[in-house]
């Protein structure tokens, strides 16, 4: 029976023509409980990559601050920005390592560099997954039911922006551990940016 106290949540991925977007509610509930109503669940690794993330967010804040701490370490080793690539395979390797006690989150990670988009989806295991848009958490299905019709790899930032929030809406209206708010990073060729939305 302690499978129905994992935490919900959702949070979708998005690759359009410049740059990719992850987009994640705010909302942080355990059971029946409501933790709380504004809690960031985007992050910024590098300069160039993010991620997004369902679950239990201070397994993701650890995880977060190792992948960009290595991460920096990596990059004044090759003195280049760390491809996306390689950061979605050094947290895959860290949650694979961790697989006797895994870090209970599912991830997007998300990057633009050679002037590609890249989208990953890694699950508690450390299984990575490329695409070119994602949802997880307990709201996936109602989110990836928007993306599935509506994606087009050829949509531009704003067009992108309009179908996370799209998606993530669905997901709040029918997922009870979905909700509050929406957090929304966007990595382009322009360089990143970050804003919150209320719903």
């Amino acid at each position: 029976m302690a499978y129905q106290y994992f935490p919900g949540a959702t949070a979708v991925g998005i690759s359009f023509n410049n740059g990719v977007l992850l987009a994640s509610e705010q909302r942080v509930s355990f059971g029946n409980f409501l933790v709380n109503k504004n809690t960031k669940k985007t992050f910024v690794l590098t300069e160039n990559v993010g991620a997004a993330c369902a679950g239990m967010v201070a397994d993701m804040n650890v995880l977060a601050r190792q992948v960009a701490a290595l991460s920096k370490i990596r990059k004044m080793e090759i003195r280049r920005k760390v491809p996306t690539n390689s950061v979605a395979k050094l947290m895959s390797v860290i949650m694979f390592e961790r697989r006797y006690f895994p870090l209970l989150t599912q991830v997007i990670v998300g990057g633009y560099d050679d002037n590609k988009p890249r989208i990953y989806t890694l699950d508690p295991l450390g299984s990575l997954l490329p695409d070119e848009y994602a949802a997880v958490g307990s709201g996936a299905e109602m989110a990836l039911g928007i993306l599935d019709a509506q994606y087009n790899s050829q949509m531009n930032e704003d067009d992108a922006k309009n179908l996370a929030v799209k998606s993530i809406k669905a997901a709040i209206q029918r997922d009870a551990a979905s909700g509050d708010g929406i957090d929304i990073l966007t990595i382009s060729n322009r360089g990143k940016n970050e804003e919150s939305l209320r719903v």
